[in-house]
Formats: structure tokens, sequence, C-alpha cells
């Protein structure tokens, strides 16, 4: 068997005024011309490399990054403000509005740096409502948007009737602290056993070592504004993707945006066996097959 080659990584900067924002790239390993740029978004409780470019021994493919570089494209992520390695300075708890400023910053930036004229767009959780608001605001910049385990009104959403019981606590400051016992907690709220050990606990260790608190602007957020996006306002082709134990959003809240939606282009997805960190899950190959098909669809050429 041929030997694969190891794709290396390199970290850009850019600014969103004086807020310094650190991204990360991993691109082809053959120097060829990449089919696409993708840009991967990270939710509310992490910052972007553990999301998107985990390693686990043992676990092949357990980059998601890498996965789509070997295929051809030019792949980033970046750490929202109060995140990661990006800045964490403003007294601020960076909510869903500032994450979509955050995008527009390094969207700009990408497409300046790589000669690119679109993006394709993954969020997932918060980062999914991040995304959307994002393409609302720049659809000239995304050739096609993946919302992953995305949230609309949160009717009917378990895991917020939880979440809302800590309300108070979330408004009364900027961040929250998080440790192991609560990246545990993400893999046991919907449906424990979608995720094994090893890859939970790499998860854990990558988190931390870069967070010990994070902000409280998606948590309330989603909580106490909900919506915050409009269907009718995402004009680009989009792909709706929802773990089968997801409890972050009912399917009657997601089928409700769907149909919302007004680009024909669209598509909605369930990943059996899965519930909410999709690429941290046993089956987290069908969340890379699901999205590759969407993100190398050929657009229509007759629209009628």
């Amino acid at each position: 068997m041929e030997a694969r080659t190891r794709i290396s990584g390199s970290e850009h900067w850019t600014r969103k005024g004086d807020v310094k924002l650190f991204l990360w790239q991993k691109s082809p390993p053959t120097g060829e011309k990449p089919k696409a740029t993708i840009l991967f978004v990270h939710g509310s409780s992490m910052a972007s490399q553990p999301t998107f470019d985990l390693q686990v021994p043992g676990r092949a493919d357990s980059s998601v990054m890498e996965w789509f570089a070997e295929r051809g494209f030019d792949t980033w992520c970046m750490d929202m403000e109060g995140y990661g390695r990006s800045d964490k300075s403003r007294p601020i708890n960076c909510d869903i509005a500032n994450g979509a400023d955050d995008l527009a910053a390094g969207s700009q930036y990408i497409l300046k740096h790589t000669g690119a004229k679109k993006l394709l767009v993954y969020g997932i959780s918060s980062g999914a409502l991040r995304a959307a608001a994002f393409a609302e605001r720049h659809p000239e910049r995304v050739a096609r948007l993946a919302l992953d385990a995305f949230v609309w009104t949160g009717k009917g959403s378990p895991t917020l009737v939880e979440r809302r019981k800590k309300l108070a606590e979330f408004q009364s400051k900027h961040r929250r602290p998080i440790d192991r016992k609560f990246v545990h907690s993400i893999f046991e709220r919907d449906h424990p056993g979608t995720a094994d050990k090893a890859t939970i606990e790499a998860f854990a260790d990558a988190i931390l070592a870069l967070d010990d608190s994070v902000p409280t602007g998606t948590y309330v957020d989603m909580c106490a504004r909900l919506p915050v996006v409009d269907p009718a306002r995402i004009s680009v082709p989009t792909i709706i993707m929802r773990g089968e134990f997801d409890g972050i959003a009912s399917y009657e809240d997601l089928i409700d945006f769907f149909g919302r939606l007004p680009n024909p282009d669209k598509q909605f997805s369930v990943m059996a066996g899965i519930s909410h960190a999709s690429f941290q899950q046993k089956n987290y190959l069908t969340a890379y097959h699901i999205l590759h098909s969407f993100f190398t669809l050929p657009d229509p050429v007759y629209r009628g």
C-alpha cells in the first residue's frame, strides 16, 4: 500500500479592527491548484483546530481538514474572537453576530491570500449559526453552505431546555469555565456510545490545551435570542446536516427552516448513529462523505 503524504499546516493571522484572529490552513499535498477552498467554523465550547484537525492515534482520517486536503481541497479554519489562539482581551461575550464579524474578516483574508472567488463554508452547532449569519451578510463570498447540528428557533430542543436553567449565570459574565468533565458531557447528553473513548479523550486534551474558559455569548443567544438568522435571506445553496440523536434542535424546527430556504439547490441529510459532535463520532465518515458530496455537486445547468 502506498504511504500517505503527511499534510503540514500553516498558521495565518488577520485583524478585525484591533482584534487579532488566528487562521489555520492545510492544502493538497500535490501542489496542484485546489478544487475549491473550504472554511470550517467551530462551535461554542472549543477552538477550531481541536474540532477540524484532531489527531487520534489509531483512528484514520481523524482530521477532516486532512481528509479534504487529500481530495484536492484547500482547507481553512479559524478561531473566533475569545477562543483558542485568537484575541481574548475585549470584555465582551462574543455572541453569534460577533462571530459573523470574525468570518467576514477571516474570509476576506482567505480570498485575498488564495485568489479563490468564493468559499465552501461548513459550520457546526453555534458555528452553523455564525456561518448562516455570515452567508446572509455576504452571499457573494459563499459558494455552498453546510449547517451541521444547527438550530433555528429552538422549539422542541431538549438540550436548550436544560441549558436555559443556567441562563441567568451565562448572562452574568462574559466567559464560562470548561474542563474535561464538560467535554465528556457533550457526548453523554444525547445518546452515550456514539463516540469512542480514545477520541473523546484526545478531543478533550486538544480543547483544554488551548482554553480553560470560553465566551458565553453563543449560549445566551441560543437560550434567549433565537432565531438569530432568517432562512429567507440565505440565498446560497445550503445543506442541513442533522445527527440522528442530536438534541440541539427538533426535526420540526429544522424542516421548517429548510422549507423557507429560497434556493432550490438545497438538501436535508440525517446522519444515522450520530449525536452532536459529528466529526468526533464513531460514524464520522458518514459526515465526511455527505459533506464531500454536497461540496462537489455540480451547479444546475437548467433552472427553469
